[in-house]
């Protein structure tokens, strides 16, 4: 372990076991250890050999973890923990409430830089991912729009509204990009489009027994915030079709920026992900930026930094020669 990155994880649900799953395709890295705040003992991890502490004794690892990467969620866990954590480890998370993302960054910058860490804040596909690629549009077609469409994928937040309606037993929604949107985006016309043009939703529901599926259905199409001003469907599915067909984590979507670079030519450029877990793929986006947080924290580069601001060579495993060599 000596030669390579040690890696602590904090938090193990999906997005956890997906961060432990990455590591052992990374031979660069070791795990030192899986943090939870859950018994230790009723854990298990991926692999027998991983040790599994209680956050609480995260402070003991202070000189054994090179980068902790934080899997709790936006809305509770890491306002608090990324500040806390960020002064005493080198951290990446991916904190996705876009609008917040000013607030949070300062509030991890302070500790980190106070204490010469490095702190990765919002990293995954989007944002980071489809960021960068946002970013590079806007650069290299200034004369443009951007769009950004989500999916086919499963919505975890708005799969969640769905299961507090009354009357809902279990439940999951889709985002699902409106084909015809897209293929007037990628046609180069930068058409202006509403909300509703976009997108739909797909939403698969178990009724509680006695429910009324119309009071349930209307319930869900009106919620505001989440699927009143979409295009929404509502199916009525068994417990058993619920679990084996839609059990699984799927998502993606592009972004594409639409320019001119004269009156005569337009260009389009376009980034796409097709995603068959969604929380595996965020962890190894999350794992390959741990790498940069310890290489820019080894050249004194400390506080919060976002996708924006690593260099990508810094990402891959392989040497500054090697990539100039094979991927220049």
């Amino acid at each position: 372990m000596s030669n390579q990155i040690r890696i602590g994880i904090a938090g193990y649900g999906n997005l956890g076991r997906g961060v432990e799953a990455a590591i052992a395709k990374n031979p660069d890295m070791a795990l030192v250890g899986v943090f939870t705040r859950r018994s230790p003992e009723s854990v298990t991890p991926l692999f027998p050999q991983a040790q599994v502490h209680s956050t609480s004794l995260l402070s003991e690892f202070r000189d054994v973890v090179d980068v902790l990467i934080l899997c709790g969620g936006s809305k509770d866990d890491l306002p608090r923990q990324g500040p806390e954590m960020a002064a005493m480890f080198n951290v990446v998370d991916s904190f996705d409430t876009h609008a917040r993302i000013p607030e949070y960054f300062d509030s991890v910058d302070a500790p980190a830089r106070a204490n010469g860490k490095t702190a990765l804040i919002s990293i995954g596909w989007d944002p980071g991912m489809f960021s960068i690629n946002r970013l590079y549009g806007e650069a290299l077609l200034p004369d443009g729009a951007t769009y950004t469409f989500w999916g086919k994928g499963l919505s975890q937040g708005h799969s969640d509204a769905i299961r507090r309606v009354p009357g809902v037993k279990a439940g999951v929604q889709y985002t699902l990009p409106s084909s015809e949107a897209i293929e007037l985006v990628r046609s180069g016309s930068r058409p202006e489009l509403s909300t509703r043009q976009k997108h739909t939703r797909e939403c698969y529901v178990v009724l509680d027994e006695g429910a009324d599926a119309a009071a349930v259905e209307h319930a869900i199409v009106t919620m505001p915030n989440y699927f009143a001003d979409y295009d929404t469907q509502v199916h009525f599915v068994s417990e058993e079709v619920l679990r084996r067909e839609h059990g699984r984590m799927p998502h993606g979507g592009f972004v594409i920026r639409s320019g001119n670079t004269s009156e005569a030519h337009a260009q389009v450029i376009e980034y796409s992900l097709q995603l068959e877990s969604n929380p595996e793929f965020t962890a190894s986006v999350l794992v390959a930026h741990a790498r940069a947080a310890y290489r820019l924290n080894q050249q004194g580069q400390y506080g919060a930094k976002t996708a924006f601001d690593v260099p990508p060579g810094l990402l891959s495993i392989k040497s500054a020669e090697q990539l100039r060599a094979e991927l220049l």
